[in-house]
């Protein structure tokens, strides 16, 4: 039995769909679907259930990935020692600035135990650039929101938020259950400067990369987003996550789509330390299964 066998069994495990699992490994669905199988010949059990919608683990497989993943996560343990006897190993770690979420603390102690001789490198990133410079090889790694551009770049969701209108407490709809964005279309809205990521932009600012922009101050930080709010009276869109500051308060939207908290890491690199940093941000963030 091949780690790279293990390695394509444990994808499609966590993400319980042969396509988005073919996508992550980066290769064609085909040659996946033909691997797992041999590894169930082999096995002489399956290990999957599928369905024209997706799979999932049968009882041998959840156990059989248990220990899969166990395997998986000391080889990556053992690669990541060697190559720091060859010298310190560092990983950057990409972030929004004024953004960390807080249940990143967890994700912090989880990665020092695994890795305590590993040197981190924290890169913010303002909100120009969701992906803190990774495409300009700036980062290894990235804690961040979706939607963006995902071209080269592989992303694993660990949480979904709902999505809301950020606005003063004394705003007109400020003691509203829920809005609907049309009744937000006559206001001036927060928006991300020119150049940031078309698709990025558009999410946050309830448009489409093609069209126009609502009209409003350009922000780049949380923090000036949420001055816009305060000084001016601008809303914006923000996920569900933290405490807003006094005098500010966030209603539910109940036609915008949620953003997910994602880690993304470079197609072109595999590093056994962005490895064991994915897995466990994952595992921290309950996104495996059984997790």
């Amino acid at each position: 039995m091949e780690l790279r066998s293990l390695r394509y069994f444990a994808a499609v495990a966590e993400e319980l769909h042969f396509g988005r699992a073919a996508r992550r490994l980066h290769m064609t669905q085909p040659p996946l679907s033909r691997a797992i199988r041999q590894l169930e010949t082999d096995l002489g059990v399956a290990l999957f259930e599928r369905s024209p919608s997706g799979v999932v683990l049968t009882e041998t497989g959840a156990w059989f990935y248990r220990d899969a993943r166990a395997l998986l996560d000391q080889a990556d343990r053992l690669q990541a020692k060697v190559a720091a006897s060859a010298g310190a190993a560092t990983l950057t770690v990409g972030m929004l600035s004024d953004g960390a979420d807080p249940a990143a603390a967890d994700l912090v102690k989880a990665f020092r135990e695994r890795h305590p001789h590993v040197d981190v490198h924290i890169r913010e990133a303002d909100f120009t650039d969701p992906t803190s410079g990774l495409r300009a090889g700036q980062v290894d790694v990235v804690l961040t929101y979706a939607p963006f551009d995902e071209t080269g770049i592989s992303v694993r969701r660990l949480r979904v938020d709902p999505v809301g209108a950020v606005l003063r407490t004394d705003d007109p709809l400020a003691d509203r259950e829920v809005l609907r964005l049309a009744e937000l279309a006559d206001r001036r809205w927060f928006r991300f400067p020119e150049t940031a990521d078309p698709i990025w932009r558009a999410f946050w600012n309830a448009t489409t990369p093609a069209g126009p922009l609502r009209e409003g101050p350009v922000v780049r930080t949380v923090h000036e987003c949420l001055q816009a709010v305060l000084w001016n009276g601008t809303i914006g869109l923000a996920p569900r996550v933290g405490v807003l500051p006094a005098g500010l308060t966030f209603v539910p939207l109940a036609d915008a789509p949620p953003s997910a908290l994602v880690v993304a890491w470079s197609d072109a690199r595999d590093d056994p330390l962005v490895r064991s940093f994915v897995r466990v941000a994952a595992q921290t963030y309950g996104a495996v299964p059984g997790g």
